[in-house]
């Protein structure tokens, strides 16, 4: 019997016989685009090439792919493969490596910036038996400029960051995004001046997490939207210096754990969400922050705050987020809750403040600091987060209550870590958080409170006794809408709400998922 198709020795799937006897190879006739769509199911470029022994119809397709992916490759099959591409377009490369030495990097990444026309992955799997002297003695590879890249992702998993250089020149004309996750940067060439308008027109989006090497980082962007900046640290054991973003398009920014930040100043006309968190450390110079952001909508600003070295403008702000307050503490709490009591201070009118309050476990001979927030901005909706630690709680809700009694809104959530709940039990009768009684006995009237939301309950007898004192001040409440904690059995849940419906009134509508 004569063989059809010499390459293919055997008979398998995709052919079958004929006629004649000859073996019909159904799955190479198939068009070009619907075998590439195959092939890249495979999901490693090194694999997919291997079917070009199949027959004389398989070995260029494999160079056709759009997207080449190597999950476990060597620098010299990388090079060779990016050499062979044939595709009109490259639009996704993805490789993983392992400690990268910048000659291995070299063999095939400035053969890719010919090629690429669409998104880089870089992985890099750190081995978890080397210092971070070892890595460094590695040497950094310098990334290129990817003239038609749209999108460059660095991440590294491990303990030890993937030692790169930014480019000194060149202009990444069409990226749109770049994120950096474990880097250590190196070289002369600082890293804002990269992600600025003048070299990165078109980016639209920047996330650095995990990084080492940036100090004194400048932004000039006319295209960004959206900037995360998190856990960064500074070759210099002192600060990261100054952090200067001006952008004429950026909506929402992150930054969080920028370690021992000295300078923030922040100016983007057009930006509506701005979170600030843990930036700013102690040193013996304070730290300053100017920020002009006068379409700003969301803040969430829970770090250091001082009228005399933090400058915000933002004249239309109307979510509020401060940091956590302790409700009960001594001298060193009362100075982190400053921070907290001079952000509230600074605004007159705010539609929502969102607050959170910490109860330490042991409070004995602690202070009750509530009485430090002297003074809250109009505001029409109250989020509070509460971590009580097994505490009384209504006191603190009373107090913040007592200044507000316009609000309109108010969701409490009680905070706690679920796997101890169960073993959890109010404290002790003496306890210091009984002394505030007030408002189990004191009138107050909240005329306008029509909606109450309570997250996370646990079904004790204080929240119990809080609910039912919030029926007494929400007098034209219209809606309670309440949850429970996942430990929270169903029937004890179901036994808790029909203690609420016996609390409000009748023309109050209980919501949620126990009311029968």
């Amino acid at each position: 019997m004569e063989q059809c198709d010499a390459e293919i020795p055997s008979r398998g799937r995709g052919l079958s016989y004929g006629g004649d006897g000859c073996r019909e190879d159904r799955l190479s006739a198939l068009p070009d685009d619907l075998l590439i769509h195959i092939l890249l199911k495979i999901l490693d470029a090194a694999v997919a090439a291997r079917t070009r022994v199949l027959s004389r119809r398989w070995r260029r397709l494999w160079t056709l792919l759009p997207e080449l992916l190597f999950p476990n490759s060597n620098p010299r099959h990388i090079r060779l493969a990016l050499t062979a591409h044939k595709a009109p377009v490259l639009r996704k490369l993805a490789v993983t490596v392992i400690d990268p030495t910048p000659e291995s990097v070299a063999a095939w990444l400035p053969i890719a910036t010919r090629r690429l026309s669409g998104d880089l992955f870089l992985f890099n799997m750190a081995r978890r038996n080397e210092s971070e002297d070892e890595a460094g003695e590695r040497g950094a590879f310098e990334l290129p400029c990817f003239e038609r890249a749209t999108a460059i992702v660095l991440p590294c998993q491990g303990p030890l960051a993937l030692e790169v250089s930014m480019p000194p020149a060149g202009v990444f004309a069409q990226l749109t995004a770049l994120k950096l996750v474990c880097v250590h940067l190196h070289g002369p060439c600082r890293l804002g001046e990269v992600v600025s308008s003048p070299r990165c027109p078109s980016l639209r989006k920047l996330i650095i997490d995990n990084a080492r090497g940036l100090l004194n980082f400048t932004i000039h962007s006319k295209s960004l939207l959206y900037i995360e900046l998190k856990n960064l640290r500074p070759d210099d054991p002192l600060d990261l210096g100054n952090f200067t973003i001006h952008s004429e398009s950026l909506q929402r920014m992150m930054l969080m754990s920028l370690h021992s930040l000295q300078q923030l100043t922040v100016m983007a006309p057009v930006l509506r969400v701005l979170s600030v968190s843990s930036c700013f450390g102690p040193s013996s110079n304070q730290p300053v922050a100017s920020i002009s952001a006068p379409q700003l909508i969301t803040l969430q600003w829970k770090d250091v705050y001082h009228t005399s070295y933090t400058q915000l403008k933002m004249e239309n702000l109307q979510v509020l987020g401060g940091n956590h307050f302790f409700v009960y503490g001594q001298e060193a709490h009362k100075m982190h809750n400053s921070s907290c009591v001079g952000l509230l201070r600074r605004f007159e009118l705010i539609e929502n403040v969102v607050l959170t309050l910490l109860y330490q476990t042991e409070i004995t001979n602690h202070e009750y600091l509530m009485e430090d927030i002297a003074r809250l901005p109009n505001i029409a909706v109250m989020g509070l987060y509460i971590d009580a630690n097994r505490h009384s709680f209504g006191g603190s809700l009373f107090h913040l209550l007592s200044m507000c009694t316009g609000v309109k809104k108010l969701t409490l959530t009680l905070l706690g870590r679920t796997c101890c709940l169960a073993a959890q039990t109010a404290c002790r009768s003496d306890c210091v958080c009984n002394e505030q009684s007030n408002w189990k006995t004191e009138e107050l009237v909240l005329d306008r409170l029509k909606e109450v939301e309570v997250h996370d309950l646990r079904g004790t007898e204080r929240e119990a006794a809080v609910l039912k004192r919030l029926f007494d001040w929400a007098r034209v409440l219209e809606t309670m809408t309440v949850s429970f904690d996942r430990s929270v059995a169903a029937s004890k849940a179901e036994e808790f709400c029909l203690m609420l419906q016996s609390f409000s009134r009748p023309d109050v509508c209980m919501k949620g998922p126990h009311f029968a």
